[in-house]
């Protein structure tokens, strides 16, 4: 007898608030951890996928979308799916995961529902003033200790994470995340063990703040997956500018860019790659509420899409 699959839809939602990047989270009832918006697709009721996904971040947090794409399908036999939400009995569950960014971080005044700092899930991809303390105080040290005497798994948490000298990958989120997931450092692991072997286990509580606050179900796998994503999108899409008001400074758009990618970038040579871009197009106007020297606004020309390819944004880095 085939078992029944049930098809989840989940959003991760980006925006910019106060500089910093806050993904959109929501807390299901009778649980003590935060998710992504999310909701069952309906077959004979929702036609499209981004159709049912948008109505269900609109229902949980009323806010509405605007730049949406397809992120991933995520559908490991084995995952624990939040199945009083999105099909009780399910014995499979299969999650279509969507990207979403928001020029602003609107209040949504929904009961449960907040603008989290990323860095709550990921305290270890924030690099804009060095080197993460998570890393050398807690992640490395038991990294190692997993890892023993075997070479793969050391070289496979050096590359990951950077240890020893090696180059910091900044795209590499979702392997980070599951490197420790495998070595039972994120505590989503023992959960779904637990419940893989027919337990009802709480919900977890972070190990320590260093390895990252866990969320429902495999949302922060998905989180990481669109973190990543994002992060790489960032060097050969104009994506940024849906992060970004209709008019902003050089110097905000930089931060915005820093904020997502979770590294420093030299500022003259960031600037050099805007303007290689034809991107932007001054306006003639300072904004005089930059808190300093009154700063040069800048609009985004979205109708040079329609003309050529755009590109992305190189990231210079402030090392480099």
């Amino acid at each position: 007898m085939t078992d029944a699959v049930v098809i989840g839809l989940s959003a991760v939602v980006i925006a910019i608030r106060d500089g910093e990047a806050v993904v959109l989270t929501v807390r299901p009832a009778q649980s003590t951890l935060a998710g992504l918006p999310f909701g069952p697709f309906d077959p004979a009721a929702d036609r499209t996928f981004e159709m049912a996904m948008r109505a269900y971040v609109t229902e949980q947090t009323r806010f509405d979308l605007g730049y949406v794409e397809q992120l991933y399908t995520f559908g490991d036999k084995g995952r624990e799916a939040p199945r009083a939400e999105v099909g009780a009995g399910a014995a499979r569950v299969v999650s279509v995961g969507y990207l979403a960014l928001a020029p602003a971080a609107v209040d949504t005044h929904a009961p449960d529902t907040a603008w989290t700092p990323w860095q709550r899930y990921f305290p270890w991809e924030d690099w804009r003033g060095g080197p993460p303390a998570a890393i050398e105080g807690a992640i490395a040290p038991a990294l190692r200790d997993w890892a023993g005497k075997n070479p793969q798994r050391l070289s496979r948490a050096r590359l990951a994470f950077g240890l020893d000298g090696a180059r910091w990958n900044e795209e590499r989120v979702l392997d980070r995340y599951e490197l420790l997931y495998e070595a039972g450092l994120a505590p989503e692991a023992a959960r779904d063990l637990s419940r893989a072997l027919g337990g009802a286990p709480d919900e977890p509580r972070a190990l320590s703040a260093a390895f990252g606050e866990p969320m429902i179900s495999d949302h922060r796998r998905i989180l990481a997956t669109g973190l990543g994503r994002l992060r790489g999108k960032l060097k050969y899409r104009p994506v940024v500018f849906e992060l970004m008001p209709t008019e902003f400074t050089l110097s905000a758009l930089q931060r915005t860019v820093e904020a997502i990618a979770g590294v420093p970038l030299h500022k003259q040579n960031f600037r050099r790659v805007v303007e290689r871009t034809g991107l932007v197009e001054g306006l003639g106007r300072l904004d005089v509420d930059t808190g300093g020297r009154p700063a040069e606004l800048f609009r985004f020309q979205r109708e040079a899409l329609n003309a050529r390819p755009a590109p992305g944004l190189s990231l210079p880095l402030l090392r480099d």
